[in-house]
């Protein structure tokens, strides 16, 4: 895709793991912006598979930057301080301290389903996930995690963050009437005893698109970090077997390669 998208349409680019670039109405908006290694430090941080599908540097103005929770791999600190403070942060209630650490004071906080506005044409909504968050052994869980919904005239769109299998899609999905466009994780869930809590599966993924009737959703959270025990190529497979099971077109539910753009 070349030159700016429609304004009521929304372009959505995979830049890697939980990171998109969201284009819609004018604006240019960041998910869980991380483009280098993940970690507190660089000598012990997960290395990247594949580098981000756009670099940090080529990236237009971006405008706002969504914040699910305050895990290494979803809140990295060199990215957010090359971002700088001009770009508005929406991060869940709690949270905008660290940014405040960081010299950022344009941080707005939601709680769960709490709402405002980007601009006059999109507003924002904090919804429920099923997670943890902490960066050290001394902060577990002691803020909270979220996904975000993003609403215009024209489109609604669902970013989930990072999250296990709960009723919250349904009533989400209800709330809302469901969604034009939904980033849905499907990685990083092996061992099923220790990740089944806090991160889905592509099976669960799967129900998760059709409890928040998504017309299409896009899969995020897989390939770039192996964070867990299954193999970094997984994922999509058991996704692609699953839709196949269920009789649901994979057009539906997209894998999409980093630095893939399509636009809804």
């Amino acid at each position: 895709l070349s030159g700016p998208p429609d304004r009521g349409a929304v372009r959505l680019t995979w830049i890697g793991h939980s990171t998109f670039l969201i284009q819609h109405q004018g604006r240019n908006i960041l998910t869980d912006p991380i483009f280098g290694g993940c970690g507190p430090f660089p000598r012990l941080a997960f290395e990247r598979a594949s580098p981000p599908g756009i670099r940090l540097a080529d990236l237009p103005e971006i405008h706002d930057v969504l914040i699910s929770h305050s895990h290494y791999d979803h809140l990295d600190t060199r990215t957010i301080r090359r971002l700088g403070k001009s770009v508005n942060y929406w991060v869940p209630s709690g949270l905008s301290g660290w940014f405040r650490k960081q010299g950022m004071n344009s941080c707005k906080e939601l709680g769960w389903w709490d709402s405002s506005s980007l601009s006059p044409q999109v507003a924002i909504h904090s919804v429920p996930a099923q997670h943890a968050s902490g960066r050290n052994a001394f902060d577990r869980d002691r803020t909270p995690w979220c996904g975000w919904v993003l609403q215009s005239p024209q489109r609604s769109v669902y970013f989930a963050g990072d999250t296990g299998y709960s009723p919250s899609f349904d009533e989400i999905g209800q709330r809302f009437g469901g969604f034009d466009l939904a980033m849905i994780p499907i990685g990083a869930y092996n061992p099923r005893w220790l990740m089944e809590p806090m991160h889905l599966n592509p099976a669960e993924a799967v129900q998760a698109h059709l409890d928040l009737r998504s017309r299409l959703s896009v899969a995020c959270h897989w390939g770039t970090f192996r964070l867990t025990d299954e193999p970094l190529s997984q994922p999509p497979e058991l996704l692609a077997e699953e839709l196949g099971e269920r009789r649901i077109d994979p057009r539906d539910f997209r894998v999409l390669r980093v630095g893939e753009a399509i636009e809804v």
